[in-house]
């Protein structure tokens, strides 16, 4: 049996999903046709006739809705700007398609509620792209700590740098717009270290932040003399509370000069602790205290590769991020092909959207109030 994928929107992330689903067919030794894009959709003509050239075999269309109507789609994949997501997440739960939506959900909670409310009046599910969760090590620390690996939980440390936009002459774009992204960097980037805190230790419903905007004017285009202003923060720093008495810190920047792609966190509680990051993303770091006075210490967890199922790249490769992104599509995918509801799998779906959305909600609350905000739920 064929899926059939319409992609809506072929940016940088949009090539990410493409390679992810063409990738699947050899990490898990499915026929070449188990999942095919059959469509792909933007807003300039020669934008989805390149994508579609690409991809091979998919229909150019600059109108979603022609991709909407087509019975033999069952999935769209969503990889536009935060503004359109109401708009399309609602038209294709309306049309009966399965959506696999990139990260946040929406701009703000109101229009996160109002998909919410249309994928689970329509019957669909909506995968969202936490695809960090999906590196093994992080896989293993979610089952540490849900065995109780550490105990008690004290706190939780998350951050995300970036040094993408230290250089003030780069240019606007919709990212930089609160109208078209909801937010900065906390809103962009920061969902996956919100969803990290809340998918790992739970129960936020506490947070205060301070936002910052370093660079407040940018060239409205490249080489442009004309200045527009950044509304939204090109940093983060927020402070939680969770209900069982942990605190901790998210931290969050695409002004972090000298960073790459630095994604890391930490757990620690009266047993032990457990600490990631994507600079060595084939290991776990574990403290155990129970061990041994004489010998205890951070341990290098062996992760890797190991996906359960997979039969390439070998378990023993090195691990990259374009890796989690194929298997968090093949998780939402084995979830619709097996009937399984989204949390049956662990596959991150509309729950896990909302609680992130609500999160940085409060965030930008707390930021404008300048005091503690409760996370509404």
């Amino acid at each position: 049996m064929t899926t059939n994928i319409a992609m809506i929107g072929y940016g940088a992330m949009g090539r990410a999903h493409a390679m992810g689903y063409r990738d699947l067919q050899h990490h898990y030794a499915l026929p070449a046709d188990t999942v095919r894009i059959v469509g792909v959709a933007t807003t300039r003509r020669e934008s989805a006739e390149a994508a579609a050239r690409e991809i091979g075999g998919a229909e150019a269309l600059t109108d979603y809705r022609t991709l909407l109507a087509r019975d033999d789609v069952q999935i769209v994949d969503l990889c536009t700007p935060h503004d359109s997501h109401e708009e399309i997440v609602v038209a294709a739960a309306r049309a009966g398609k399965h959506i696999y939506c990139e990260k946040p959900l929406a701009r703000s909670v109101a229009e996160a509620e109002r998909i919410a409310a249309a994928v689970r009046t329509a019957g669909v599910r909506c995968g969202l792209t936490f695809n960090f969760r999906y590196f093994p090590c992080v896989q293993r620390a979610k089952q540490l700590l849900d065995e109780g690996f550490c105990g008690h939980i004290f706190s939780f440390h998350g951050r995300y740098f970036r040094a993408s936009y230290i250089d003030a002459s780069r240019p606007m774009s919709w990212r930089l717009r609160k109208s078209s992204a909801g937010g900065g960097v906390l809103i962009d980037s920061g969902a996956h270290v919100v969803d990290f805190a809340q998918w790992l230790v739970g129960g936020i419903r506490e947070v205060r932040a301070t936002l910052d905007t370093p660079h407040r004017q940018r060239p409205r285009s490249a080489g442009s003399t004309e200045l527009e202003t950044v509304d939204v923060e090109d940093m983060a720093f927020v402070q939680l509370r969770t209900a069982s008495g942990a605190a901790g810190t998210l931290e969050v920047s695409r002004m972090a000069t000298g960073a790459t792609n630095d994604v890391w966190f930490e757990v620690r509680g009266q047993l032990g602790a457990i600490r990631f990051t994507l600079e060595e993303p084939n290991w776990l770091f574990v403290y155990d205290a129970r061990a041994n006075a004489a010998t205890r210490g951070w341990t290098r967890v062996e992760t890797v590769a190991k996906y359960d199922g997979a039969v390439m790249p070998d378990w023993s490769q090195p691990v990259g991020v374009s890796r989690t992104h194929a298997e968090c599509q093949y998780r939402f995918l084995r979830s619709i092909w097996d009937g399984n509801k989204s949390g049956a799998t662990g596959t991150p779906g509309i729950d896990d959207g909302l609680r992130v959305q609500h999160i940085i909600d409060a965030a930008y609350r707390s930021a404008e109030a300048n005091q503690w905000s409760t996370v509404h739920e």
